[in-house]
């Protein structure tokens, strides 16, 4: 039941010290906690999510701009609205391993998507980069990724910093569909 936030906190019996916070769950990034969708190997075959979802259609997968050799996706566990990743189709894992062709047209969609974001939503800058390796931080390791996530000003509030949850105004289709609108042609 939801509740005001000017009314009493509700009693919840057998779950830790009461105090005065109101709980926002987010269940859903338990799944991605838990592992959900991760590589079982390093090969393509070992279930990479990156080498299955271009067999999907755009919508299912959530896809955004296919190119030749790289695509843009949105991130299933965002970390701000918009949160996308330009992905190449060939599964390799190092930076160093691209083609040029594919390290240009990564490049391309890079530059695009922040067109897009900066059109759709107003977006005031960005943090792109790329994990390497699973030491590093790396979701997947096994296959490339460079992550392109918008940022407003102000958009680090509390919810993040003392609630480790992020608030994402907008459903994963209703946003993949908003910059595929505003990807530049």
């Amino acid at each position: 039941m939801l509740r005001s936030m000017t009314s009493e906190p509700e009693q919840q019996i057998g779950v830790g010290t009461q105090d005065a916070f109101q709980r926002l769950w987010t269940p859903h990034r338990m799944a991605y906690i838990q592992g959900e969708n991760k590589p079982s190997g390093p090969e393509a075959g070992d279930g990479c999510p990156f080498c299955s979802i271009p067999a999907k259609s755009d919508e299912d997968g959530l896809i955004i701009r296919r190119g030749e050799h790289v695509y843009a996706v949105l991130n299933l566990y965002p970390y701000n609205g918009g949160h996308l990743m330009t992905v190449p189709y060939r599964h390799v894992a190092d930076y160093t391993e691209l083609t040029g062709p594919e390290t240009i047209e990564l490049a391309e969609l890079t530059k695009q998507a922040m067109t897009a974001l900066r059109t759709a939503s107003g977006a005031h800058g960005f943090n792109i980069g790329m994990n390497q390796g699973a030491v590093a931080g790396a979701g997947i390791a096994a296959h490339l990724h460079q992550h392109v996530v918008p940022r407003w000003g102000g958009d680090t509030n509390f919810m993040p910093v003392v609630g480790h949850t992020k608030v994402l105004p907008q459903l994963l289709a209703d946003t993949r569909k908003m910059l595929a609108d505003a990807w530049p042609a």
